[in-house]
């Protein structure tokens, strides 16, 4: 199985990715950092990253957070993407929702206390 260097324009790190593997799981996997992670199958966005250099094989995305002209632009999600070459790469992808619920003073009070 073939792996391919991808380069992380922003901080100029690298790692190895298999071709086998998405380049967000590529990262993990290696115990990387530097895409955002987010729930790692293309319904969030967090990941979304600008292909600066290079060539991929993608899977379907969400067209909430990639558009046709976006993949044709090479901004895709590096959850549903595997390298095919040498890869460079730019971080687009933002967190957009909260994952975690804000406890509030209304909700302290709906806290059985111990």
């Amino acid at each position: 199985m073939p792996s391919y260097t991808i380069t992380i324009e922003e901080t100029g790190q690298s790692y190895r990715c298999s071709d086998e593997l998405s380049l967000l799981v590529g990262m993990e996997a290696l115990g990387k950092k530097g895409i955002p992670v987010g729930c790692r199958n293309g319904g969030c966005g967090v990941c979304k990253v600008q292909i600066v250099q290079g060539q991929y094989v993608s899977r379907v995305m969400s067209r909430d957070h990639v558009s046709a002209e976006d993949e044709a632009q090479g901004r895709v999600l590096s959850c549903r993407v595997r390298p095919t070459s040498d890869i460079t790469l730019r971080v687009l992808g933002t967190m957009k929702k909260n994952v975690c619920r804000l406890v509030g003073a209304a909700d302290a009070s709906a806290v059985p206390s111990t």
